[in-house]
């Protein structure tokens, strides 16, 4: 009898005993023959690591020294697992036992699968979509990144309307499952993005590279999530329009870099009169800043670039048009409703 793949479920904290308590009940339930639960810290303050200690003593603790943020935290965390397979989850994710099988037999089923995410629905409405991960994720022709089920603050409900399995552009990291072998062929997340985006990047250097990614409806996980990510946090909305036009400087091929990227800019001026014209100032202010340290690195983010960057547009999961445009003017508010036939 063929033992199956392992499985490491390795959640990163930070002062999160609140979550721990919440959500770790279901993981530390999860089925799988082969499995281990890791708790990765970044030098946590409070008591979480002890609580965890005492209460789940099955689970392995892994201290970072400080705290690395989530890319660089899971970087050093990684360093020290060992198993066939990644699972990178979120602590405010609810799992059923069942929820490990079929992402990982989806997986096996071809070599060239690097990467894969479960449904992700909403903790606290789970007839909804979640807005971090959904069905799938895409990128439009410009970059920007939106979901099967979530298409900027606009959720679907999950009404089996993206139950086949399908190859997709990312995997959301709130449940990001991937093989420890291409893990370290791509040298894991980038650290200089610190949190946001990260997976997308990281995605993007696999399809690169010639790997899929994969969406799996068999399996379902839910998290806390749900809203925008732009909503609440000045320095979020900083990092997210940042980290874009980072991996778009990384990924891209040089062909395609200057004009995919001075669209970009236009749109992203767009953004910032609109909030202008709302008067959030600081927001205004963070995508002024993200556009600023963008230049201000371009240096040591052309370093990062391979000689591996494929045709943008031949990659499984690229929309051939402005989501931007979609959205604002064409008033799009469902995956279904876009057309995914390219333009000649």
């Amino acid at each position: 009898m063929n033992m199956k793949p392992s499985v490491a479920v390795v959640i990163l904290n930070w002062n999160g005993k609140s979550l721990l308590e919440r959500f770790l009940p279901s993981v530390s339930k999860s089925k799988y023959s082969n499995l281990q639960l890791v708790l990765g810290d970044n030098d946590s303050s409070d008591d979480s690591v002890d609580f965890v200690r005492s209460a789940f003593p099955e689970i392995r603790i892994i201290r970072n020294d400080r705290n690395y943020g989530f890319a660089e935290g899971y970087n050093k965390v990684l360093e020290q697992v060992n198993s066939d397979y990644y699972v990178l989850l979120n602590s405010d994710v609810e799992v059923p036992e069942n929820w490990i099988e079929p992402v990982i037999s989806l997986m096996e089923s071809e070599s060239k699968i690097a990467a894969a995410q479960p449904k992700i629905k909403w903790q606290s409405d789970p007839a909804k979509f979640e807005y971090a991960g959904a069905a799938g994720g895409f990128l439009d022709k410009y970059a920007f990144p939106f979901c099967r089920g979530r298409i900027f603050d606009t959720i679907e409900n999950d009404q089996g309307q993206y139950n086949n399995p399908l190859e997709i552009f990312w995997a959301s990291g709130a449940a990001f499952f991937i093989k420890s072998k291409q893990w370290k062929e791509i040298g894991g997340l980038d650290a200089d993005l610190f949190a946001h985006m990260e997976e997308i990047d990281l995605c993007w250097r696999l399809k690169n590279m010639g790997y899929k990614i994969m969406f799996c409806p068999n399996a379902e996980v839910y998290h806390v999530g749900g809203g925008s990510l732009n909503a609440t946090n000045p320095f979020k909305t900083y990092l997210n329009f940042r980290n874009n036009l980072l991996i778009m400087h990384k990924n891209l091929p040089s062909s395609e870099l200057f004009i995919r990227i001075l669209v970009r800019f236009f749109i992203d001026f767009a953004a910032l009169l609109h909030f202008l014209s709302r008067r959030e100032f600081k927001f205004a202010m963070s995508v002024s800043k993200a556009h600023f340290h963008f230049l201000k690195s371009l240096s040591l983010n052309a370093k990062k670039r391979t000689t591996k960057q494929l045709p943008f547009m031949k990659h499984t999961g690229i929309f051939p048009s402005s989501i931007v445009y979609c959205y604002f003017i064409k008033k799009v508010r469902k995956f279904t409703e876009l057309s995914f036939q390219k333009r000649t």
